[in-house]
C-alpha cells in the first residue's frame, strides 16, 4: 500500500508538471501571436484596407490580395513598412470618400503621398498628417478637397514636394509654408485662396517652381522674390494681384517661365528682365501696364512666347526684336504702339503668329512678315497698299470736295434703297411663307450652348471676329470643316471649326452632331474644351479652346521644331494621350473609341501639353452590340494588319 501510494503521488507530480509545461507553451504561443497581429507592418496593411480604396476592385485581385506591397500604387522598403502611396484615379477605380480615411499616423516612414481622384476624393487635411516627419512629396491636385490651409503644414520641414493645386481650398496662404527651407515646388493653383503671398516665401531659397495662379490673390508681388535664386517656373496668373512688377525679378537667372498675366499689374516692365538669358515664355497679357517695351527685353534670345497684350504699353517695337531668333508667337495686341512694324519680324525659321492688332501702327507691312502664317494687324494706321488680307485700313486721303459729297450722296441714296428693300421683303415673306433667312440666323445666336467657359458668346461675335469666316483668318482645314482664330470681345482667343457646305453633307453633318454631342458630355484634362456650337442649317460651327502650338504634324513636319520638341516634351506628350485614352476606355459609360489617332488630331498648348482633338468619328462601345464597324481613320496611322480587315472589329 505504500508503496501504491507513492507511486500514485509521482504520477500526480508529473501530470502537474506536465500540464504546467503544456500552460507555459500555451501562455508562450498566444503572446507570440499578439504580437505578430500588432506589429507595425499589419498595423499598415489593416489601414490601407480600412481607406476602402483598395477592397474589391482590380488594385488588389489575383496575387495582390496577401502582400500589401504589390498593391497598385503602393512602394515598400526591405522591411516591408510602406515608404510611397501613389493613387491615379485611372489605376485605381475606388477612390472616393474623404482623405480622412487615410490614417496617416499609422505610416512612421512614409516619404511620399500622392493622389489625384478626378475630383472624387472630399474633404480637408487632415490635422494627423503633421505627424510624417520623414515625408518629402506630398500631392493633393485634382480633388475635391475643401477647408483651409493649415498653419501646421509649416512642421513638415522635410517637404521637398508640396502640390495642392486644382481644389477648393480656401483662406490665407499660411505664412508658415516658409519654414520649408527644403521646398522646390509649391504648387497651390486652381483654388480660392485670397489675400497677399506671405513675405515668408521668400525664404524657400531652393524653390524651382512657385504656382498660384487661377485664385482670388491680391496684393502685390512678393518684394523678396529676389531671394528666389534657383527659381525656374513663376506663375501668378488669374489672379487680382496689383502693384508693380519689381525689378529683382530680373535677378533670377534661371528663370524659364514667367506668367503674369490676367492681374492689375501696373507701372512699365521692369528693363532688369533683360537680364533673363534662360527665358522661353513671358505672358503678361491683360494687366494695365504701361510705358515702352524696353529694348533690354530683347536680350531675352531663347524667348518663344511673348505675350504683352491687352496692356496700356507705347512707344514702337524694339529694333533689336530680331535678336529673337527662337520667337514663335508674339501678341503685341490692344495697346498704343506706334511707328513701323520691324521686317526682322518676318524673318525669323520659328514664328507662327503675330497679333499686333488694335495699335496705332503706321507705314506699310513688310514682304517677309506678311508670310507669317497667323498674322493680325487690323486696327491700326497704315498707309499705302495693303492687301484687306491682313490689315483693316482707311483708303488713301486724297479726296477732293467734289469726290466726297458724290460719295455722301451715293451712301444715302444706297441706305434708303436698303430700307424700302426690307420692307418689301419682309411684306412678301410674311404674307407667302414662314419666317427663314434673318430670323433663322438670329435664332442661330440663340442656339449656341456653352460649357467651360466664364463669359458669354455670341453669334454676332463670332461673325464680327472672323469678318464673316474670312480666309485670313483660317488656320486649317479638316476632313469635314475648316478652323478658324477668333478673338472675342473680352480678348479672349478661341478655335472656330465651321462645317463645309458641301452638295452631299450627309456625312459631314454626322460627323458635327457626333462631335458636338461627344465633347458635351466629357471632361478631361488632356481632351480638347467645347465651349460650344451652333447647330443650324445656315450655319453650323464648334467653338474650342485655342491651341498656340497647333498640332504635333505641323510642329514634326519641320526639322527645326521637331529638335527643339525635346525628349521630356515627348514623354509627356505620350503621357497625356495615355491619360486622355485611359478616360476615354475606361471612365466613360458606355466606353469612347476615337478611331483617328493621329498626330494631325493631336494638339498643343504653349506649354506643349496634349489634348486629343477631331472626335467626328468616335463612336459608343455599346456593351448590347455587335461593335462592328468599317474601316475608319487617318491613312497612315492605321495599323498595317487591319488594313486587311474589312469590316474592322473594334474588340
Amino acid at each position: 500500500m505504500a508503496a501504491a501510494s507513492t507511486v500514485s503521488r509521482l504520477v500526480v507530480i508529473i501530470i502537474l508538471i506536465n500540464v504546467g509545461a503544456i500552460s507555459d507553451t500555451t501562455i508562450s504561443v498566444t503572446a507570440s501571436a499578439a504580437g505578430l497581429l500588432s506589429s507595425p507592418i499589419l498595423l499598415e496593411r489593416e489601414a490601407l484596407l480600412a481607406t476602402g480604396w483598395w477592397v474589391n476592385n482590380w488594385a488588389t485581385t489575383g496575387n495582390y490580395t496577401s502582400d500589401h506591397c504589390k498593391w497598385t500604387g503602393i512602394s515598400c522598403n526591405s522591411a516591408g513598412s510602406v515608404i510611397g502611396v501613389s493613387l491615379l484615379w485611372y489605376e485605381n477605380d475606388n477612390i472616393k470618400g474623404e482623405l480622412g480615411r487615410f490614417k496617416f499616423s499609422c505610416f512612421p516612414n512614409l516619404r511620399s503621398f500622392k493622389i489625384r481622384s478626378n475630383y472624387l476624393l472630399s474633404g480637408s487635411i487632415p490635422s494627423e498628417i503633421t505627424v510624417l516627419s520623414t515625408i518629402r512629396t506630398l500631392e493633393l491636385t485634382s480633388n475635391n478637397l475643401t477647408g483651409i490651409i493649415s498653419l501646421e503644414m509649416g512642421r513638415l520641414r522635410n517637404l521637398v514636394h508640396l502640390d495642392l493645386s486644382d481644389n477648393h481650398f480656401m483662406g490665407h496662404i499660411p505664412p508658415t509654408l516658409g519654414r520649408l527651407s527644403e521646398l522646390k515646388i509649391l504648387n497651390l493653383s486652381l483654388n480660392s485662396l485670397v489675400g497677399n503671398i506671405p513675405s515668408n516665401v521668400g525664404h524657400l531659397t531652393q524653390l524651382t517652381t512657385l504656382a498660384i495662379a487661377s485664385n482670388r490673390m491680391n496684393g502685390s508681388i512678393l518684394l523678396g522674390i529676389g531671394s528666389l535664386k534657383v527659381l525656374q517656373v513663376l506663375d501668378l496668373s488669374r489672379n487680382e494681384i496689383g502693384g508693380s512688377i519689381p525689378s529683382t525679378l530680373g535677378h533670377l537667372k534661371w528663370l524659364r517661365s514667367v506668367d503674369l498675366s490676367q492681374n492689375k499689374l501696373v507701372g512699365p516692365i521692369p528693363s532688369s528682365l533683360g537680364h533673363l538669358t534662360q527665358l522661353t515664355t513671358l505672358n503678361m497679357y491683360n494687366n494695365k501696364l504701361d510705358g515702352p517695351i524696353p529694348p533690354e527685353l530683347m536680350n531675352c534670345s531663347k524667348l518663344r512666347i511673348l505675350k504683352l497684350g491687352n496692356n496700356l504699353l507705347s512707344g514702337s517695337i524694339p529694333s533689336q526684336i530680331g535678336k529673337l531668333q527662337e520667337l514663335y508667337y508674339l501678341d503685341l495686341s490692344g495697346n498704343f504702339i506706334n511707328g513701323k512694324i520691324p521686317s526682322q519680324l518676318g524673318e525669323f525659321s520659328c514664328i507662327d503668329t503675330v497679333d499686333l492688332s488694335m495699335n496705332n501702327l503706321s507705314g506699310g507691312i513688310p514682304v517677309f512678315v506678311r508670310k507669317v502664317p497667323h498674322l493680325d494687324v487690323s486696327g491700326n494706321q497704315f498707309g499705302g497698299e495693303i492687301p484687306t488680307t491682313l490689315a483693316n485700313v482707311p483708303p488713301p486721303h486724297h479726296k477732293t470736295i467734289a469726290t466726297g459729297l458724290v460719295a455722301i450722296i451715293l451712301a444715302m441714296v444706297a441706305f434708303l434703297a436698303l430700307i424700302f428693300g426690307i420692307l418689301i421683303i419682309r411684306r412678301r415673306r410674311d404674307k407667302e411663307i414662314e419666317p427663314t433667312g434673318t430670323v433663322e440666323i438670329t435664332k442661330c445666336a440663340d442656339e449656341i450652348a456653352i460649357w467651360n467657359y466664364d463669359g458669354r458668346i455670341t453669334f454676332q461675335d463670332m461673325i464680327e471676329a472672323t469678318e464673316d469666316f474670312d480666309i485670313k483668318y483660317c488656320i486649317g482645314t479638316g476632313g469635314y470643316g475648316s478652323v478658324y482664330r477668333a478673338r472675342l470681345p473680352s480678348g479672349k482667343v478661341v478655335a472656330l471649326k465651321k462645317l463645309h457646305r458641301l452638295e452631299t453633307e450627309l456625312a459631314s453633318l454626322e460627323s458635327f452632331q457626333n462631335e458636338a454631342r461627344l465633347l458635351s458630355q466629357i471632361r478631361h484634362r488632356n481632351i480638347v474644351k467645347l465651349y460650344g456650337f451652333c447647330l443650324h442649317e445656315k450655319c453650323m460651327f464648334l467653338i474650342y479652346e485655342y491651341m498656340e502650338m497647333g498640332s504635333l504634324f505641323c510642329i514634326l513636319r519641320t526639322d527645326e521644331e521637331a529638335v527643339g520638341l525635346d525628349w521630356t516634351k515627348r514623354v509627356n506628350i505620350v503621357k497625356g494621350m495615355a491619360h486622355a485614352l485611359s478616360y476615354l476606355h475606361h471612365h466613360c459609360t458606355p466606353p469612347i473609341l476615337h478611331r483617328d489617332i493621329s498626330s494631325n488630331n493631336i494638339l498643343l498648348n504653349s506649354e506643349f501639353e496634349a489634348f486629343v482633338a477631331d472626335f467626328g468619328i468616335a463612336r459608343l462601345l455599346n456593351y448590347d452590340s455587335s461593335n462592328r464597324t468599317l474601316l475608319a481613320g487617318t491613312y497612315g496611322s492605321i495599323a498595317p494588319g487591319h488594313l486587311l480587315a474589312i469590316p474592322l472589329m473594334l474588340l
